[in-house]
C-alpha cells in the first residue's frame, strides 16, 4: 500500500511543533511538481513558497547568454523561497524541477506571520537559510577547483540525499545544464562511474549501485555540506552507504 502524502514528508514541516503545523498546514496545497517546471524565474516576485515531499527542485543562475549553473538543491529537507522571510521578495536565481513530484505549497503571507512571530519556525528557517549558504558556498568552490567527474559525484550525492530511492531520471544533458560543463564531459564521467560498477545508466535513468564508493570519488565538498547540513538539521533523517 502507498504511503499516504502528509505535509511531514517533508523533513522541514516534520520538525515543527504541533501548534504551528495546525496554523500552516490548513492553508496549504499539494501541488504537482513535473520534470522541467520553472517555480519562478530571476527577479520574478515570489507569491509562495514551496516544501517538496518527493522532488528536487535546482536553483540556477542563468547568463545573458543562455548558459547556465546549479548554486544549490532543495528537496525533503527544506523549502524553496527563502526570500520571502528575508525581505527580498524575489531573487535573481531561476527555480526548476530537476526530479519530479510533489511538494506542499503555501501562500507566502501565512509563511511570514508565523515566522514574524518569533518562535520555533524562525529558528528553523534560519537554520536552514545557513545550510542552503554553505550549499551555496561550497559549489561555488567545487565548480571553480574540482574536475567534472567529482563534480558529478558530488551532484549525484546531494540528489540522493535527498530522494526515497536510489534512482534519478535526468539526461545528460540536463546534467550538463546543472554543472555549466559540456555535455560531452558528463557523458565521459558518466562512463567512467559506470565502468566501475558505481552506477548503472541508461536512456536517462541513473542507478546508483554503490554509494559508498560514490562518496569516496566525490572531492571533500559533498562531506563539508553533508556535515554543515547535519549539525544545524539534525531531525534530517540519516542515508544508509548503498
Amino acid at each position: 500500500m502507498a504511503e499516504p502524502c502528509m505535509p511531514q514528508q517533508n523533513h522541514l514541516l516534520a520538525a515543527l511543533p504541533g501548534d504551528v503545523q495546525e496554523r500552516l498546514f490548513t492553508h496549504m496545497e499539494r501541488v504537482a511538481l513535473p520534470l522541467g517546471k520553472v517555480l519562478y524565474e530571476s527577479g520574478d516576485t515570489m507569491r509562495h513558497v514551496y516544501f517538496p515531499t518527493d522532488s528536487i527542485i535546482s536553483l540556477l543562475y542563468v547568463m545573458e547568454s543562455g548558459a547556465s549553473a546549479e548554486i544549490s538543491v532543495v528537496g525533503n529537507e527544506g523549502l524553496v523561497g527563502i526570500a520571502l522571510f528575508m525581505g527580498g521578495e524575489s531573487t535573481p536565481s531561476r527555480a526548476i524541477v530537476q526530479s519530479g513530484g510533489h511538494a506542499y505549497r503555501l501562500p507566502g503571507q501565512h509563511l511570514k506571520d508565523e515566522f514574524n512571530r518569533h518562535g520555533e519556525l524562525l529558528v528553523l528557517m534560519l537554520r536552514y537559510t545557513q545550510a542552503l549558504i554553505t550549499q551555496m558556498s561550497q559549489t561555488a568552490v567545487c565548480n571553480r577547483h574540482h574536475s567534472i567527474d567529482q563534480q558529478l559525484c558530488r551532484w549525484l550525492l546531494l540528489s540522493l540525499d535527498r530522494l526515497p530511492s536510489n534512482q534519478l531520471t535526468m539526461t545528460q544533458e540536463l546534467i550538463a545544464n546543472m554543472l555549466g560543463v559540456r555535455r560531452e564531459g558528463v557523458t565521459e564521467a558518466a562512463g567512467k562511474l559506470q565502468r566501475q560498477g558505481v552506477i548503472e545508466y541508461s536512456r536517462g535513468h541513473i542507478t546508483v549501485l554503490d554509494r559508498q564508493k560514490l562518496e569516496q570519488l566525490s572531492c571533500e565538498c559533498y562531506a563539508v555540506v553533508k556535515k554543515e547540513t547535519d549539525r544545524l538539521l539534525p531531525y534530517i533523517p540519516k542515508h544508509p552507504a548503498t
